[in-house]
């Protein structure tokens, strides 16, 4: 059949027929076919949403204070038309909305216009209520700086005239002397108009139209006499910079009552109204299986304290509430599945050692932030795809092991992060990865600084810096603390399944601590099933030359964590042990989880009484 002859589409046919009157003339205008639904405003919506709050706090408080700058202009033309035009309530208000154009048109951050996204990624369970208050709280501390400096610059800069100063402090005098419920009342009309403009220019196809309608609506603000937290706080400051109001007074009686207003009318009248006006398909058709991956009730309430505080773009994994006694899970997190087999085969080694377990590869994509707002449809299917082929080569070496396994994929921008949620999303006992300068560790940013995902980890780690193995012989140097005992536990697994010879060293202070080390050393290698390990006492006191020269003829040089920790030092490029780099093996850093915070044990499994059983004991037992 040629080309030209190919049957009409019939969904288009029918959208024409619907489309046209009886009479044939087109039943719609061009206006109304360019313009979004309801569904699609709240897609787009989600996708900005999913940007802001993820962002990290540095961008987020200077975007803030850029946009509480810039309502300096909409306070200093306001002030210089109404002394200029004799206090005429039209014409001194025409520039007003002139600071939220520059605000909202150049993509910063105003308390106000920030709350509908991030409410509506909240309703749908998707963010944790903690993500949407310290989005909010930054946010609302970089536009009050910014408004601060505004204020001074305005104050002591120079900038107003005295009949434009006189003004100004008139317009700030006037929510001063208003009661506190009018201040409610009118701020939170103000909150509807503000929160209004977001869903309506989510709706505009271009900037002409954004332009207009922000205009128009923030022109309602000083003619229907409203109030808006950010410019209250900027007159308010000027006041307390030029007059003898007292800074107390104008929080509790005029900026407060403001704030409460704007995020009640903002929240209420507008965020929920359109959220519960779009179709039951929304969370569909805004995040990819959103349904079956949103938030536990408490991670929502709780969110970070309680497992996770967000929701990534794809995860394919299926949550696990428990293993059963003596189960363990291993999450072994893969940037790349092609050059990463060497992780694939340790991990497989380990959790024979540690059997019952369940190992659960993750394939981490990252995505860049750009990409992350339009990531959707087909693009999905394709990169899911894609990930699945690559995990089939993973797939392939963990078959010829004992062990139980699972594949999942993360397409995210935090990629750290995410693996800390899926850690604990999983119940996961060791996370173990590979330490790669452009892999996981250098790709995505965090919400939270890594020193705070770090202070209280989920579950033990271990690093794999990849060398190949040159021999079967594995070096473990020992102080005695949790980080060696968890190196114990993986050497021992090494030792059992894969046949590999261990051989331990502890470093003493001088020949007369020689005989000391050695009763310590024997007593721990006993403790930990390794009595037949290999045992060497240094006597120079100097610890990274022995580890090195006792390296030399190892496979793998497997190392505890120091007390300054592991995965912040690694993440931040501090880890500086000349012995990682001047020993030619393959090196495993390990870090216990030590101590877990008061959320962790209510909602989560406390590792001090549920410590994971090590080989010995558990060969002990049965």
């Amino acid at each position: 059949m040629a080309e030209d002859d190919e049957p009409p589409d019939p969904e288009e046919s029918v959208r024409e027929a619907v489309e046209r009157s009886r009479s044939g003339a087109p039943a719609v205008g061009r206006v109304v076919r360019d313009r979004f639904s309801s569904d699609e405003v709240f897609q787009r919506i989600v996708a900005a949403a999913d940007e802001e709050i993820t962002a990290g706090s540095r961008e987020l408080y200077f975007s803030g204070l850029a946009a509480g700058f810039a309502i300096t202009i909409t306070f200093l033309l306001y002030a210089s038309l109404t002394a200029s035009t004799g206090g005429d309530r039209i014409l001194s208000a025409l520039l007003y909305p002139l600071g939220f154009i520059y605000i909202i048109i150049g993509g910063y951050q105003l308390y106000t216009e920030n709350t509908l996204p991030p409410v509506a990624l909240t309703l749908e369970r998707l963010a944790s209520i903690p993500a949407l208050l310290r989005n909010w709280v930054v946010v609302l501390a970089g536009n009050f700086t910014g408004g601060l400096l505004g204020a001074m610059a305005l104050a002591w800069g120079g900038v107003l005239g005295e009949d434009a100063t006189l003004a100004a402090a008139s317009l700030a005098q006037k929510g001063i002397e208003a009661s506190q419920g009018e201040l409610f009342a009118k701020a939170a009309f103000a909150g509807l108009i503000v929160a209004g403009v977001v869903w309506v220019e989510y709706g505009a196809r271009d900037t002409i139209s954004r332009v207009v309608v922000i205009y128009l609506a923030f022109l309602a603000i000083p003619l229907g006499g409203l109030f808006h937290v950010v410019v209250s706080f900027t007159e308010m400051v000027f006041l307390v910079l030029t007059a003898d109001l007292s800074v107390v007074v104008g929080l509790t009686e005029f900026v407060l009552p403001v704030l409460a207003g704007n995020t009640l009318g903002g929240i209420l009248l507008v965020t929920v109204v359109n959220y519960f006006q779009t179709t039951e398909h929304r969370l569909e058709s805004a995040r990819f299986e959103g349904a079956d991956r949103q938030l536990s009730l408490t991670e929502w309430v709780f969110g970070g304290l309680a497992g996770r505080s967000y929701v990534p773009l794809i995860d394919t994994a299926k949550a696990h509430a428990g293993h059963g006694s003596g189960s363990e899970r291993i999450v072994v997190p893969i940037s790349n599945p092609r050059t990463e087999r060497t992780l694939v085969e340790l991990a497989c080694t380990i959790g024979e050692g540690k059997a019952p377990a369940v190992i659960e590869f993750v394939h981490v994509v990252h995505l860049p932030d750009a990409e992350a707002a339009g990531f959707r449809g087909k693009r999905k299917d394709r990169i899911v795809e894609e990930s699945n082929e690559l995990l089939d080569g993973v797939r392939e070496v963990a078959d010829a092991y004992e062990v139980d396994y699972e594949t999942s994929t993360i397409v995210t921008h935090r990629s750290m992060e995410e693996i800390f949620d899926t850690a604990e999303q999983e119940n996961a006992d060791l996370v173990l990865m590979a330490w790669e300068e452009n892999g996981i560790w250098g790709s995505g940013r965090t919400r939270r600084p890594l020193s705070e995902l770090t202070s209280t980890l989920p579950c033990d780690f271990v690093v794999l810096a990849d060398r190949g193995l040159h021999t079967e012989r594995v070096l473990v140097p020992t102080t005695g603390n949790a980080h060696s005992d968890l190196s114990a536990e993986i050497a021992s697994a090494l030792q059992e399944v894969a046949g590999f010879e261990v051989t331990l060293l502890h470093v003493v202070e001088g020949r007369s601590d020689a005989a000391a080390g050695r009763t310590f050393l024997e007593s721990w290698a006993a403790k930990h099933d390794l009595a037949d390990a290999e045992l060497i006492v240094d006597e120079s006191g100097d610890v990274e030359r022995a580890i090195e020269d006792a390296a030399s003829d190892c496979g793998v040089l497997l190392m505890g964590a120091t007390e300054g920790g592991l995965l912040t030092r690694i993440g931040h490029d501090t880890l500086h042990l000349d012995i990682l780099t001047d020993v030619d093996c393959s090196v495993l850093l390990a870090e216990r989880a030590i101590g877990r915070g008061f959320f962790k044990r209510l909602f989560g499994r406390d590792r001090s009484t549920e410590r994971v059983t090590s080989i010995a004991e558990r060969r002990r037992s049965e």
